[in-house]
């Protein structure tokens, strides 16, 4: 068996799970010890938390990477970081890039991918949107995803949103000071009660391959819920377009320079969506407003 000891590791700890074979004769066949197989397992939860501390740090990455209209190679990035008070070493960033595709070459497979393939700690599915934004129905096809937000202070805020990708409308959103997977879990909550479980049976939620959205328990609740989960590719921003394109205009749009607390950004968030579902006019939607355009749809 050839590899890494962690891709030995992962393997046998797959296999193991059929009572054929067992770790005493799989660790021999790998030429790794038990001992080490066993401290490998016991350091999942550690593995986990690293990963999520990636993802959190990666948004900052991105937050830049994407309004430099993804041209910023890490030196950009570290200068605007610093210029928010962030200080991150630049082979974090650069190591940060590659891990989530936010560089144009081809990267090598990533070491936590790997494992959390094998172990099915985290999962990852294939892209069942395919970039079928045009949707015509209502509560079919949602679009999902998680970004930053600053306020008057500089402190970072967090902004989940899930969005139907026929009408438009935001239909769910939380803002938090925490970026745990709560966070993904609360806005699919609040579609459920907003929109019904009988009328989302079978529906499509797409999202980008976040430590939130390949979370044991995100992945639970959808499957509970019978909706089926669909992920962008590595590095492909667009796979993912509405909700980056909402993101792009929130932040261009929405002044918290005045906010200082949570409840003040929430405010502020919940004005503008409200007016954005309802007053945002858009020449593709026929003219019509998200709210008014859902509704044109199923009346029809």
């Amino acid at each position: 068996m050839v590899g890494k000891p962690s891709e030995k590791y992962a393997l046998i700890d797959e296999l193991q799970k059929d009572e054929q074979f067992n770790v005493r004769d799989l660790c021999e066949d790998a030429g790794v010890s038990r001992s080490g197989y066993y401290r490998w397992r016991n350091s999942a939860p550690d593995r986990t938390l690293r990963e999520k501390v990636d993802y959190e740090q990666h948004l900052l990455v991105k937050d830049v990477f994407q309004r430099k209209h993804g041209k910023a190679g890490w030196r950009v990035i570290k200068m605007n970081l610093e210029r928010q008070g962030i200080v991150m070493n630049h082979k974090k960033i650069r190591r940060l890039m590659k891990k989530y595709g936010l560089v144009t070459r081809i990267r090598r497979s990533n070491y936590y991918k790997r494992i959390a393939k094998a172990t099915q700690e985290h999962r990852t599915v294939s892209n069942v949107l395919q970039r079928r934004f045009d949707q015509r129905t209502p509560y079919r096809a949602f679009g999902t995803d998680i970004t930053y937000l600053y306020g008057g202070n500089g402190q970072r805020w967090y902004l989940s949103i899930v969005k139907d990708l026929a009408s438009g409308e935001i239909v769910a959103h939380r803002v938090s000071g925490s970026i745990g997977v709560e966070l993904s879990l609360d806005v699919i909550a609040q579609t459920v009660t907003r929109i019904g479980r009988k009328r989302l049976y079978g529906a499509l939620i797409h999202s980008d391959q976040g430590f939130h959205y390949t979370h044991p328990y995100y992945i639970r609740r959808l499957a509970d819920l019978d909706i089926v989960q669909s992920m962008s590719r590595k590095g492909n921003c667009l796979d993912n377009a509405p909700v980056e394109s909402f993101f792009g205009h929130m932040k261009d749009e929405l002044d918290l320079t005045d906010c200082h607390s949570l409840g003040q950004v929430k405010a502020a968030v919940d004005g503008y969506i409200y007016d954005y579902n309802h007053h945002r006019y858009q020449w593709e939607r026929e003219k019509m407003a998200p709210v008014e355009y859902r509704n044109h749809l199923l009346a029809g």
